[in-house]
């Protein structure tokens, strides 16, 4: 069984293949220090098993596993952590597989042979359940085989196009499957701010709003060309957003 350590401390990652390593049938295939590092060793190394800490800077377990969820053959997850006991309750509630630092042996042979994948609603179950309930750090696209990580700081605005939604970036656009509804919710207005049925725009990068002779109203973003139309409705709403910040 190969298996892939993350975590951001040398220290955490040389126990766990110290531990790893006085197991029979099982291979560290490779280690990462964050979420994102993880997320593209799992795609090169193709572990079965990922052994994953949870508070990490940049990206956290949880997000790195509800991407991970994503791959083709994804691999099991099981979470390293220190929580308390009532965060503790949600994995169980969960059947979600974790170890309890300090890590010990024996506990470590257990969770690895009842290892399982995770599925979407499990992870945003226990995201709610353990108070991880910040917005994510990153969106993931499937592009080919692969899934791209998308930093939500890079991102200039949505548009949703039939089944699927245009992700504006500097010189191009991504097609990923979440609804403007549920990043809306996720984000909340004051970070993308829905300027039509169809569209959200990323406040951060909004350059300006301009009415044409038409009397309607465009918004300009940063680094693109491209222009999006604004509901009448919504105008208000947007400059007063833009004069309280």
């Amino acid at each position: 069984m190969k298996i892939l350590v993350v975590d951001d401390e040398k220290p955490a990652r040389d126990r766990l293949r110290q531990l790893v390593g006085d197991l029979d049938d099982y291979e560290i295939v490779g280690e990462a220090a964050n979420g994102r590092a993880a997320i593209e060793a799992c795609q090169d190394q193709s572990p079965d098993v990922v052994l994953m800490d949870i508070r990490m800077p940049g990206m956290d377990g949880i997000e790195a596993a509800r991407h991970l969820s994503q791959i083709e053959d994804a691999p099991a997850v099981i979470f390293a952590t220190a929580y308390n006991e009532y965060a503790l309750a949600a994995f169980d509630a969960q059947a979600i597989g974790y170890l309890m630092k300090p890590i010990r042996r024996e506990r470590l042979q257990r969770a690895l042979e009842h290892a399982r994948r995770l599925g979407e609603k499990q992870l945003d179950a226990l995201r709610e359940e353990a108070d991880e309930d910040a917005p994510r750090t990153h969106l993931s696209a499937r592009v080919g085989d692969r899934l791209r990580l998308i930093r939500v700081d890079d991102i200039l605005y949505f548009q949703a196009d039939q089944k699927y939604v245009a992700v504006g970036l500097p010189n191009e656009e991504v097609l990923i499957d979440d609804s403007l509804k549920s990043i809306e919710t996720e984000f909340g207005k004051d970070v993308f701010f829905r300027i039509h049925r169809n569209a959200l725009v990323a406040l951060a990068h909004l350059r300006a709003i301009e009415k044409q002779k038409d009397g309607s109203y465009r918004a300009h973003v940063r680094d693109s060309d491209k222009t999006l139309a604004i509901s009448r409705r919504h105008v208000a709403g947007l400059r007063k957003l833009i004069r309280a910040g």
